[in-house]
Parts: C-alpha cells; sequence; structure tokens
C-alpha cells in the first residue's frame, strides 16, 4: 500500500517561509518523480513543483520560481518544499503526489496522492 504523508503546512505572515515534507513508503522511492499541487477554495487543483528521480531535474510553476525549492532525499524517501517570500496567494491545500511520468506537471499523470497540507498567509 502506498502511502504519501504531508506535514509542515501552518500559519504565516507574508513574507515569512514554511517547509513542507512528503514521506513516502510502499513504492520504491527512487523511481518516481515526485510533486507538489495546491488547491485554493473555489479553484483547481494546480501544479507548483516536481522533481525527477536523480534529484538534478526540477520544474515550477512560474508565480513560485525564485520562491519555491523542491528537493529529495531518496534514502529517506522524503520530498520537500521550501517556501520563501510567501504571498497571500500563496494560500492552499498542498498536496505531495507521485507519478512514474518523468518530470509531469499533469495532475492526471500522477498515480498516488497525499491527503494533503494546509497552507494560509496573512496579509
Amino acid at each position: 500500500q502506498v502511502n504519501l504523508v504531508e506535514s509542515g503546512g501552518g500559519l504565516v505572515q507574508a513574507g515569512g517561509s514554511l517547509r513542507l515534507s512528503c514521506a513516502a513508503s510502499g513504492l520504491t522511492f527512487g523511481s518516481y518523480t515526485m510533486g507538489w499541487f495546491r488547491q485554493a477554495p473555489g479553484k483547481e487543483r494546480e501544479f507548483v513543483a516536481a522533481i525527477r528521480w536523480s534529484g538534478f531535474s526540477t520544474s515550477y510553476l512560474d508565480s513560485v520560481k525564485g520562491r519555491f525549492t523542491i528537493s529529495r532525499d531518496n534514502a529517506k524517501k522524503l520530498v520537500y518544499l521550501q517556501m520563501n517570500s510567501l504571498k497571500p496567494e500563496d494560500t492552499a491545500v498542498y498536496y505531495c503526489a507521485a507519478t512514474l511520468t518523468p518530470g509531469s506537471r499533469w495532475l492526471s499523470n500522477y498515480d498516488y496522492w497525499g491527503q494533503g497540507t494546509q497552507v494560509t498567509v496573512s496579509s
């Protein structure tokens, strides 16, 4: 059974930072591209960042480039999202996901999902 469990969400003021973590189990972690998505109230879930199995190839939503950094530790089966210079528009539930499609930004390509962690940025 595959499980992805996110942690690290919370309430932060604009300009602040948070680091999200996602712990994976039940899959060959090093074979998967790992992604972060987010869903704000009343909006569709959107791609935020992805990292390929090696950790050397990453991609980002344009609006988070330069502020967010995705990374992974294959030995510990963890993926991280470091979020700096947070803005109120970053408020959403953040989801970790796994896919065998290298570097995918497409939600439909992701096979496994976590339950999400809430990030709230106050102005």
